[in-house]
């Protein structure tokens, strides 16, 4: 059984991929636990020594792997080659990380005992990643739970298999059959993996598919990563490059990042500049020149929907810029709303697409309240040369992570996680591999000596 896979830029068949049911899911998890064994009883030098060999098979195949996720998603070819250079530095990060781990708790705790901790890895782990970043997300994914001692089994977006089967392929190599597996599918697939006798899921997707995740693994290890509706609060002192800052990064990926920037919320007396700026600087960026489409047509349907519920009185849009046969692809223009009520839905739902609503309140205090004032509480900027002020505000604003006069700036060092209903884990950072791990205490009574005293 096959699925069609649609090219976004044209919106033209590309190819099929594989719809993996129940004897594709048991026979990945099974082999999944047969290669456990093996790779957790690895030394962390050893895992690290395989998984820089992974890195260095993704970088001597750049140009297949940028093809592929070009392919799928649409994406400048700029964007895709920093996105596997990122991937690639991921795996060289983690197979460092994980050897300099240390346990906490070691030592004499109770008298005449001896105690430590061991972390050992969870087990087979089901990963299950989204079309807006096919090869990154699974990287976020994999990296630390490989390193952790952990095999996995990742089912990729029914729209963007291709990265993920190279992923596999150049795993196979490096680390070892069985260790990394790629399961293509739909979201009956999804389903069947979690359901699946795996020991951990890990999940980055939509609210409603997350709760779905949860009600599946029961007691088993979730970490999931939900979404966002990143506010960015812009203050009236805020820097020269703040609207052209904002407009990058909502429309890199077409704007299809939980983390990019959505709802701009300004000050009352600064809230007609505020527009204006923001509708220049949207304007100048090109779908098809400056950023991709979106990525399939349910998306298409979904953005359409949620754009023409909005009840914005002021609608700035700016142009598209497709190549000669590109006409039909899922090209959506950068978009600003302003003038709308607090609960629209541009505001109070993920739109995941290049748009930016604005709101106004009167004070600092009121402004914070609305960009706290949503379910999603993923990521988060504020924008003001004030540095006492943006430091107050980067406490107070309600995000897992969040950027002062910036916005989508990560690296593998700093950690990325939600709270509320953007789930809850912690992706990127040598945080992670403690969401692959579980921690064992192991205490000893000391022999004693003679007397009667503990050695």
């Amino acid at each position: 059984m096959n699925t069609r896979l649609e090219d976004p830029r044209t919106g033209l068949p590309r190819g099929t991929a594989p719809l993996s049911r129940e004897p594709e899911v048991g026979a990945a998890v099974a082999a999944g636990r047969a290669a456990l064994g093996a790779w957790s009883s690895l030394t962390p030098r050893e895992r690290a020594g395989r998984l820089d060999r992974l890195a260095a098979l993704i970088e001597a195949d750049t140009a297949r792997y940028v093809a592929r996720e070009r392919a799928g998603t649409g994406k400048p070819d700029v964007e895709t080659a920093g996105e596997v250079a990122q991937v690639a530095d991921l795996f060289r990060f983690y197979a460092t990380a994980a050897r300099a781990a240390t346990a906490p708790a070691a030592g004499a705790l109770v008298a005449g005992h001896e105690s430590w901790v061991r972390w050992e890895p969870v087990g087979v782990v089901g990963v299950v990643v989204p079309w807006n970043y096919p090869l990154m997300m699974a990287a976020w994914r994999c990296a630390p739970a490989l390193a952790a001692g952990n095999t996995v089994v990742v089912k990729p977006a029914e729209t963007t298999p291709d990265t993920v089967e190279l992923l596999a392929e150049h795993a196979a190599a490096a680390l070892g059959e069985g260790v990394l597996q790629s399961l293509p599918g739909d979201r009956s697939t999804g389903r069947l993996l979690v359901g699946s006798p795996v020991d951990m899921v890990a999940f980055t997707g939509s609210g409603r598919a997350g709760l779905d995740v949860t009600a599946r693994a029961g007691t088993r290890r979730t970490s999931l990563e939900l979404g966002g509706n990143a506010p960015a609060l812009v203050l009236p002192d805020a820097p020269a490059d703040t609207f052209a800052s904002l407009a990058e990064a909502a429309t890199y990926n077409a704007g299809q990042s939980c983390a990019a920037p959505a709802r701009v919320i300004t000050l009352t007396e600064n809230y007609e500049a505020t527009v204006a700026a923001l509708s220049t600087a949207m304007g100048a960026r090109l779908a098809g020149r400056d950023f991709g489409p979106l990525n399939n047509r349910e998306q298409v349907a979904r953005y359409d929907s949620l754009v023409a519920a909005s009840a914005a009185k002021r609608r700035s849009a700016a142009g598209i810029s497709a190549g000669p046969g590109e006409e039909g692809g899922h090209w959506r223009p950068a978009l600003v709303l302003a003038d709308l009520p607090e609960d629209d839905p541009a505001v109070v739902e993920e739109v995941f697409g290049p748009l930016l609503t604005v709101q106004h309140a009167p004070t600092v205090d009121a402004a914070l309240r609305l960009a706290n004032g949503v379910p999603h509480a993923l990521a988060a900027s504020a924008w003001t040369t004030d540095l006492g002020t943006g430091l107050d505000l980067a406490g107070r604003l309600d995000a897992g992570e969040v950027w002062l006069n910036c916005h989508l700036v990560q690296t593998a060092e700093l950690p990325h996680g939600g709270r509320g209903s953007s789930g809850h884990g912690t992706d990127l950072s040598a945080l992670a591999l403690r969401e692959y791990q579980r921690p064992k205490t192991v205490t000893v009574r000391l022999p004693r000596r003679a007397g009667g005293a503990p050695r």
